[in-house]
C-alpha cells in the first residue's frame, strides 16, 4: 500500500511583501538561519559568516550550471502580435527546441515567430504535452544571439518589465547567476549558490573546507508544480547531471574518512542522493535523475544543507522538510516570517546542520 502524504499539509501563508523582488546590494549580506536538527534549535546569522560556521575538513559541493537568457519577446510574422517564449531545452534533432509559449493553444502549427531584428527566426513544428516544438533558424552562434536579445528566465513571482528597463535587466543578468557558473544550460538558477562571493569561497578554502562542483542544468522539472493530493504519486521530470573526476574523488575520500558533505542547494542534494558512493567511479560519472525527495526518504550522502526559503507545496519545500523534519521546518518558517526574512530566489538562506 502506498503511504499518503497530503499536499495540503505542506502549505503555509506568506505575506507577499516578503517575496524578494530584487537582490540585496551585496550577495553575502543575506540573512542566514541556522537550524540544528539534533538540538532542535534555530539561530540567526549573516551569510558572510558562513566560513566560520562549517566544520573544518568538510566538503562543500556546488552546482556550476549557468543560466542562459532563454526568455524571448518576439512577434508573430503573420499578424504582428507579440509572442513571449521560454526556450526549455534542445531536442535530439539539431536546432529543434522545446519551449513554453504563452497562449500556445491559439498558435497554429507552421506559425513563424521572429525575435530581435530578425536575427532569430522560429517555426512552430508541433506540440509535446504543454510545450511547443520550435525549429530555430539563425546565423552564427545561438548563445551569442541569446546573450544579445534574450532576458533572464526569472520565476513568475519576480515581477519585471525588463524589456523596458535595461538597468534592471542587466542587474538580473549578473545577479541571477552564481559567481562560479561555468557551463551554460539552465533555465533557472541554483539559488542557494547566489549568496556566495569569491572572497567567501577563498575563505572557505583557507579555513580547511574543500569546495567542488557538479553540473545539473536546472530545467522545468525542478520547479514543476505538484498536481496530485498524495505527493508520493508526483513524478519528477528527468534532468541530466555530470560529476567530474575531481568531485568524484573528493566524495569518495569524504566518505572513507567520515568527513561532512555539505550540499549547496536542492539540485546538488538530489544529484548526490541519486548516486551510490560505494560504487562511484573515481573518473567521474554522468546520468539522469528524477529523484524526488519527500518526508520519509532517508539521506545517505548529504550531511548538511544550505538552501533558500521555498514556495509552499513545492518539491523544494518537501525536500527541506525531509531533511530537517516537517515540525522543525514549520517552526523555522514561522520564525522567518516573524523576523521578516526574504523568501524565494532572491531571498535569504538557511543552513541545516
Amino acid at each position: 500500500m502506498i503511504p499518503i502524504l497530503k499536499l495540503k499539509d505542506f502549505d503555509f501563508k506568506l505575506p507577499k511583501s516578503l517575496i524578494a523582488q530584487k537582490p540585496l546590494t551585496a550577495r553575502d549580506k543575506s540573512k542566514l538561519m541556522i537550524i540544528n536538527r539534533k538540538l532542535g534549535s534555530i539561530e540567526h546569522e549573516v551569510f558572510s559568516r558562513l566560513p566560520y560556521l562549517i566544520p573544518q575538513q568538510s566538503l562543500m559541493v556546488f552546482n556550476n550550471t549557468k543560466v542562459i537568457p532563454s526568455k524571448l519577446l518576439g512577434y508573430n510574422v503573420k499578424n504582428n502580435k507579440p509572442v513571449e517564449i521560454l526556450l526549455v531545452k534542445e531536442t535530439d534533432e539539431k536546432n529543434k527546441w522545446e519551449a513554453l509559449i504563452k497562449g500556445l493553444s491559439k498558435i497554429r502549427v507552421g506559425t513563424k515567430i521572429e525575435f530581435g531584428c530578425g536575427e532569430l527566426k522560429t517555426v512552430l513544428k508541433g506540440r509535446h504535452e504543454n510545450k511547443a516544438i520550435l525549429e530555430l533558424q539563425y546565423h552564427g552562434r545561438l548563445d551569442d544571439i541569446l546573450n544579445r536579445i534574450g532576458e533572464m528566465p526569472l520565476p513568475p513571482y519576480i515581477r519585471r518589465n525588463t524589456y523596458k528597463n535595461k538597468e534592471i535587466s542587466n542587474q538580473d543578468r549578473e545577479r541571477y547567476q552564481t559567481v562560479f557558473a561555468s557551463l551554460p544550460g539552465a533555465i533557472a538558477a541554483p539559488t542557494a549558490g547566489l549568496h556566495f562571493t569569491p572572497s567567501i569561497l577563498k575563505l572557505l578554502n583557507t579555513n580547511g573546507i574543500d569546495t567542488k562542483y557538479l553540473t545539473l542544468h536546472v530545467g522545468e522539472g525542478t520547479f514543476q508544480p505538484i498536481r496530485v493530493e498524495n505527493i508520493i504519486k508526483h513524478k519528477m521530470q528527468p534532468e541530466k547531471f555530470y560529476i567530474p573526476e575531481e568531485t568524484s574523488k573528493a566524495l569518495i575520500n569524504s566518505k572513507e574518512k567520515l568527513k561532512k558533505i555539505v550540499g549547496i542547494g536542492s539540485t546538488v542534494t538530489r544529484v548526490l542522493e541519486s548516486v551510490d558512493l560505494n560504487n562511484l567511479h573515481p573518473s567521474g560519472t554522468e546520468g539522469w535523475t528524477n529523484r524526488f525527495i519527500y518526508p520519509g526518504v532517508k539521506f545517505k550522502v548529504v550531511d548538511h544543507l544550505i538552501t533558500n526559503f521555498h514556495l509552499p507545496k513545492s518539491t523544494l519545500y518537501l525536500l527541506v522538510c525531509a531533511f530537517a523534519g516537517k515540525k522543525l521546518i514549520t517552526k523555522a518558517y514561522k520564525e522567518a516570517i516573524l523576523k521578516k526574512y526574504r523568501f524565494f530566489s532572491y531571498g535569504d538562506a538557511m543552513l541545516i546542520i
